[in-house]
């Protein structure tokens, strides 16, 4: 299926759809390989899985097995939502119970000539996280605390205009030596070639532009736009360099070096390269590079106050650090997850600092004018060889959300249950991009910003030690 918005044909089907079963919005679990998300490949839209599973359709087992990967299915971590409607699926040799928020939901039915087990459960609270998991022999089994229920708003709305997304371009950079990086435009409808446009970046950018997607960010965009709650925004989405055709190379010695030291791939070690980092060099890649390949095709405001930057996990820290390093280029930042620890801390004998470093740099350093939406979840990286080396997500992002409370930051702190994943930033994205781009104005070129009153009659963020016995 091209889920490119230009297939007309595929956006009047899903509206016709959202017609009839009004109000049903999509999203897919997120599953995470090495810190950031990786996605099961789609063959149909949730919402015909379901409606399979409740007709009890002869091509619902197929289906199911071309919808999910063979380990999700056998891990227990299987499900796709649309709205209130659950899909879940299982592989086990005799029939699980399944647990939805931690009360028994409905009974799962059998596939025929096969080991899969279904059931579509209906979910009350819409715009939240929930959690499930299976009792197999009375023993929990799988499952997961980031399931998503969307409300009816992160679905294109009907009559709503949507924009153009590009094909996939390729940048290859002098910054990173060869570095070889794909990125997607989306314009939206509103776009006005004679009118300036504001501008947003965001980083593991391929995981935001599929409609159908585990982030419907551009469902959000477009309804936002048109009910002139954000401004037109076009948008620069950016998936991590390649680094692996540049041998040879300073950039690709690095990243090979930081592969080998920790036992990671090397795009994936390239990735933290670009990242993690806390240097003014990625910053640099997007002013004086990538940027102005845009900038070149479409109208695009110069000024901070009309630039927006984003990321999960690594492409968190990424995404603040680039408004720390160069407060003229981005001055509003969504950080989902972030990575605020010492991934890159001394790899590079030059760079002293790291990702942990961040908290304490806010509270001594010259005040930044930006603004801030910080989100995390209390299982987020809670144990593991990751924390062993690196340091605790939880009390980094806990450490950032006091830090930017006591130095005066314009920042929103939104802390959950979840694990290391992106599913609470996802469920949130409509309040985040409006409390971001609150109080715009197309006539001004810069704001102040000021920590709310209201937050400011708040104490500090305090811990509370729970889960010492277990891992529940």
């Amino acid at each position: 299926m091209n889920l490119c918005p230009r297939n007309h044909s595929y956006l009047q089907k899903r509206n016709s759809l959202c017609r009839i079963s009004r109000p049903l919005v999509l999203l897919v679990s997120v599953l995470l390989v090495n810190n950031y998300p990786l996605f099961a490949q789609q063959k149909e839209t949730t919402l015909d899985l379901i409606r399979e599973a409740k007709e009890n359709s002869p091509n619902l087992a197929r289906n199911i097995s071309q919808a999910f990967k063979p380990t999700e299915l056998t891990d227990g971590t299987a499900f796709k939502s649309h709205l209130s409607s659950v899909l879940f699926a299982i592989e086990a040799a005799s029939k699980p119970l399944l647990m939805i928020d931690g009360v028994p939901g409905p009974e799962l039915h059998p596939l025929p000539n096969s080991t899969l087990w279904y059931a579509v459960a209906e979910v009350p609270k819409q715009g939240a996280v929930h959690s499930f998991f299976y009792l197999k022999d009375g023993k929990r089994f799988g499952g997961s605390n980031d399931l998503p229920v969307f409300e009816p708003f992160t679905y294109l709305e009907p009559g709503v205009p949507f924009g153009t997304l590009s094909q996939p371009l390729l940048h290859k950079s002098k910054i990173y030596d060869g570095l070889e990086t794909t990125y997607w435009t989306y314009v939206p409808a509103q776009y006005d070639p004679k009118v300036p446009a504001a501008l947003m970046v965001i980083q593991d950018g391929q995981y935001y532009i599929d409609r159908d997607g585990n982030i419907p960010f551009l469902n959000v965009l477009d309804n936002l736009i048109a009910q002139k709650k954000i401004p037109v925004i076009l948008c620069v989405f950016i998936s991590p360099g390649k680094i692996s055709n540049a041998p040879g190379t300073p950039t690709y010695a690095f990243a090979k070096t930081y592969a080998d030291k920790w036992h990671r791939q090397l795009e994936d070690a390239m990735r933290s390269t670009l990242y993690d980092t806390v240097s003014d060099r990625y910053p640099r890649f997007l002013r004086d590079e990538l940027l102005p390949e845009v900038e070149a095709k479409y109208n695009i405001r110069k000024d901070s106050y009309s630039r927006g930057i984003m990321g999960l996990s690594s492409g968190a820290i990424c995404s603040f650090n680039a408004a720390w390093q160069t407060p003229d280029q981005f001055s509003r930042v969504i950080s989902w997850i972030g990575s605020y620890v010492s991934l890159q801390w001394k790899e590079n004998p030059e760079i002293a600092e790291g990702g942990q470093d961040y908290p304490d740099k806010m509270l001594r350093e010259p005040k930044r004018n930006i603004r801030v939406w910080l989100q995390d979840g209390s299982r987020d990286q809670q144990f593991g060889p990751a924390q062993q080396k690196y340091g605790s997500w939880i009390a980094a992002n806990l450490r950032m959300a006091n830090a930017l409370k006591l130095a005066g930051y314009d920042f929103h702190f939104s802390f959950g249950e979840g694990t290391h994943n992106g599913a609470q930033g996802a469920v949130e994205l409509p309040e985040e991009l409006v409390w971001l781009w609150r109080d715009y104005d197309p006539a001004k070129k810069e704001q102040t910003y000021q920590q709310d009153a209201d937050e400011q009659t708040k104490p500090p963020f305090r811990f509370t030690l729970v889960d010492r016995d277990t891992d529940k």
